[in-house]
């Protein structure tokens, strides 16, 4: 058996809420306190998760974060028990609370960026937490994803794992949401992609909103990861679309195996992008799709999340694209889709619709729920067995959801103490269930 890109998403947490606090997230601004379904949300996440195990693929599960987050709450200066640390922050900085309750670590694409055994110096897999520095809100997150990362991937002979890098302006890093890999095959040695918008005082930077990813962080993690120079381009995202909505690069361009498909608003040089991966992919020619204004407006790019699909390979050598629903609303972003599975130049035969609602509603669709990890025969063995998803953990991670998750939220109930103990008992479960050990501050 050959190497595969196995995909690793994240279950929505059962505190899953419509806060509004990502700056530049155009759909999570727009529904900024809604009621929520955490059910909902938590199911519709697993549906595709199976739809793409049924597919061949293989699927793992990493777990949602515990929210809110009392223990950051308690350095921030609200004392006491628990309950009453969430009575405090609630009467006091209600926003501070919402940001410790954020639904955004179900978006793994900002987990980590990972590198395969095949591009690193020490041959094997490489993970380096992002330190999501831009938001408060996200920048909780790195211990504990480092921490699920650890115990999904505890093998130190086949993985490496780094420390999230330091928590500066200069280095914001959000993960693989910035970083694609391309290749003529997942076991033989890549092209690794990494996209930024904040570089040096001589690249104009957006107007608007704030260009998450530096340069200096991309850099960085290629250099913890060890790849070589020549498999490493450094590409800067266009300013426009970052002021357009265009917060991750995932937003706006996807990419697997010799596949790049890319809105022409992608890349502040994307004629360049295109002649370092030309130069330096062997083994097969590289596939650009590439998709115009004039065909699809980004201000449509960004509210259907065309761009933000999963390329996925399937045992045959084709590929599908795994869209949101949301896609199939926009005529010309359908008529889009159909042009690519339709055209025979490129390996994409297909595509599957999810309902993702409640995740999109906050700004995260298909590539935003999943970390992708090459991995080869030896490395998937050493994987923690229990969260690869088939029928059996199917049936259980959705008896566990129905047992544990409201179906309705609204921010006042972030503050209830009796959320947090069903979410801490929901969670203490799922580790079990999962076999993570103790994962989260209040087991440990």
């Amino acid at each position: 058996m050959n190497a595969v890109e196995a995909n690793f998403d994240g279950l929505v947490g059962p505190t899953h809420n419509y806060a509004g606090l990502a700056l530049g997230n155009k759909a999570s601004a727009a529904n900024a306190e809604q009621p929520s379904d955490p059910r909902a949300a938590a199911l519709q996440g697993l549906a595709k998760m199976k739809a793409l195990a049924d597919l061949g693929l293989p699927q793992g599960v990493l777990p949602p974060q515990e929210r809110p987050h009392v223990p950051t709450l308690k350095k921030l200066g609200f004392s006491g028990r628990d309950a009453e640390v969430l009575r405090k922050a609630q009467r006091d900085a209600p926003q501070l609370l919402a940001a410790m309750a954020s639904a955004s670590p179900m978006w793994t694409a900002n987990a980590a960026t990972v590198s395969p055994g095949a591009d690193c110096a020490d041959g094997r897999v490489h993970f380096t937490p992002a330190n999501l520095a831009t938001h408060l809100h996200r920048a909780i997150e790195p211990e504990t994803t480092a921490r699920a990362l650890r115990a999904v991937f505890p093998d130190s002979r086949r993985f490496a794992h780094h420390a999230p890098l330091p928590a500066t302006p200069q280095l914001g890093d959000e993960g693989a949401a910035n970083h694609t890999r391309l290749c003529a095959e997942f076991g033989a040695q890549g092209l690794e992609l990494f996209v930024y918008g904040a570089g040096g005082e001589d690249e104009p930077g957006p107007e608007h909103y704030p260009a998450r990813q530096t340069r200096a962080a991309s850099e960085a993690v290629a250099r913890l990861h060890g790849l070589e120079p020549a498999c490493c381009h450094f590409a800067r995202q266009d300013p426009l679309a970052i002021d357009a909505g265009v917060f991750h690069n995932d937003v706006i361009a996807v990419g697997t195996r010799e596949v790049l498909l890319y809105h022409a608003r992608a890349f502040a040089d994307a004629a360049g992008v295109r002649q370092w991966i030309a130069r330096g992919l062997r083994g097969r020619d590289p596939v650009f799709i590439e998709i115009g204004e004039d065909e699809v407006p980004l201000a449509e790019s960004v509210a259907s999340y065309l761009f933000n699909s999963q390329l996925v390979c399937m045992a045959d050598g084709s590929m599908r694209l795994v869209a949101a629903t949301e896609c199939q609303n926009h005529p010309r972003v359908r008529a889009a889709i159909r042009r690519i599975v339709e055209d025979p130049s490129n390996p994409v035969a297909g595509v599957e619709f999810f309902d993702l609602r409640q995740s999109m509603r906050n700004g995260g669709g298909p590539a935003c729920l999943r970390l992708r990890v090459v991995l080869d025969p030896a490395e998937r063995a050493a994987v923690n067995p229990r969260v690869w998803l088939d029928d059996a953990l199917h049936s259980r991670l959705s008896s566990w959801i129905h047992r544990h998750y409201r179906d309705r939220l609204v921010l006042a109930d972030l503050s209830d103490p009796a959320l947090l103990d069903q979410s801490r008992g929901a969670l203490d479960e799922l580790t079990q269930l999962l076999g993570l050990g103790s994962l989260y501050d209040f087991q440990r």
